[in-house]
């Protein structure tokens, strides 16, 4: 390891407690290096513009960023634990190749407010991923919506068979929660696109940083003004970032619960895509919804993560190093959830519907409640329409098309208002 920025003349370090301090932080920050590496590049163009750097000096940091970006992507330059962190990386990287003007990157910065920045970015394009595969989500249901209105299946409450539904209505549901997810992850990256760079570690500096140039040129819509502030969002942005994704996995869970009890013999409503599928280890007959399983339990992997946050942040103000540990949870968090949301498009898109199971599962009970609004529509208190409809002896086999048909209050079968969820899925309101 190079020698730590901190390390005081006469005083030993210790190794255990060295790695201890450092923990995961070198492999954590290969996820948010190439972050780090943009930020030092606006940083340094900041000091060139109040004078701390001249303009070679300010050339030869930006083809050297530029290189050590290019490297590390190719693998040529390896994250290691030569280094006790990313931010250390990119200063030891550019003092070999550049001498002092190397050394100068660190001016007016903290590695709190380097990662600080990083991590921001990160959570910005994270942010973004979400919005855009609830999007895609929600628009593959509304077309199987569309294409699928009529295809008739149970509904069902507390588990029970209810009332005629539809494959369309299924469909319509899951848009709707989708493109709400979409439009929370658009406002929430909305209210964490604020540029931290320049706080240093929630005081400011002795030096009049160009934190407006910082902020335009690394795509941040406002500048995070207080410096005490900055250090007070961090782990607030990062919960309300896992709440985000959280929305959509809790939706995913719910979705593959369905698709898990579908898929049951005793049900046999779904057919999955053969590679969602994995065969048992010890059971011939057998395939087994593996995939769909594993998204119903991912959301334990973005809960743990802002529940871990969430216990670091009984902290008085200011910076504080238990803030480091975030980085873990947030990294897994994301990981998991983004990993589990991605597979959803094609699973939608792919799977089918065994129609005639469907309409097999439909028994005369679950047109009683059509047969109460009946009596009620012709004028039989709806009390009274309720205990007549309750009598199975008034039970009869129904058209489930025509039950379908007439669940005309909006959103239903009769009236989806399919063009309303298309009108807000083409036009999400946006906050920025």
């Amino acid at each position: 390891m190079s020698d730590l920025l901190w390390q005081k003349p006469g005083v030993r370090v210790d190794a255990q407690i060295q790695s201890f301090l450092a923990g995961d932080d070198v492999l954590l920050d290969r996820e948010f290096f190439l972050h780090d590496i943009a930020a030092s590049r606006a940083h340094a163009q900041g000091l060139q513009r109040i004078g701390m750097l001249t303009s070679d000096e300010l050339a030869g940091l930006e083809r050297e960023l530029t290189a050590l970006a290019e490297d590390f992507r190719s693998g040529a330059f390896v994250l290691d634990a030569r280094f006790e962190d990313g931010h250390s990386a990119i200063e030891a990287r550019l003092t070999e190749r550049l001498g002092d003007a190397g050394r100068r990157i660190h001016a007016g910065r903290s590695r709190n407010d380097q990662i600080l920045v990083a991590t921001r970015l990160w959570l910005k394009d994270k942010l973004a991923l979400v919005q855009a595969l609830c999007r895609e989500v929600a628009g593959i249901a509304l077309d199987r919506a569309e294409a699928e209105a009529s295809i008739p299946m149970p509904g069902y409450t507390h588990l029970q068979r209810a009332v005629v539904s539809s494959a369309g209505m299924w469909w319509a549901g899951w848009a709707e929660a989708f493109i709400d997810d979409a439009q929370r992850a658009t406002d929430t990256r909305a209210w964490v696109d604020a540029n931290p760079l320049g706080t240093a570690a929630g005081y400011g500096v002795n030096l009049p940083l160009d934190r407006g140039h910082t902020t335009e040129a690394l795509g941040f819509a406002r500048m995070q003004v207080s410096p005490l502030y900055a250090q007070l969002s961090r782990g607030k942005f990062e919960i309300a970032a896992l709440e985000t994704l959280g929305s959509a996995m809790l939706d995913l869970r719910r979705l593959a619960w369905d698709l898990s009890v579908f898929t049951t013999a005793e049900y046999g409503f779904v057919r999955l895509p053969s590679q969602y599928t994995t065969g048992s280890s010890i059971m011939p007959n057998k395939r087994n919804p593996d995939v769909v399983e594993l998204m119903r339990g991912t959301y334990a992997s973005v809960a743990a993560a802002r529940s871990e946050i969430e216990h670091l942040l009984s902290l008085p103000g200011g910076y504080h190093r238990d803030l480091q540990i975030s980085k873990g949870a947030l990294f897994h968090g994301f990981g998991k959830g983004l990993a589990a949301l991605a597979l959803l498009p094609d699973l939608l898109r792919n799977l089918d519907w065994n129609v005639d199971r469907m309409r097999e599962a439909l028994d005369p009970s679950m047109y009683a409640t059509d047969l109460a609004v009946d009596l009620a529509r012709e004028g039989v208190p709806f009390r009274e329409a309720y205990k007549q409809a309750s009598d199975p002896a008034k039970w009869a086999e129904g058209d489930p098309s025509a039950s379908l048909a007439a669940r005309v209050s909006p959103g239903g079968a009769g009236d989806m208002r399919l063009t309303e969820l298309r009108r807000r899925l083409a036009n999400p309101s946006s906050s920025a």
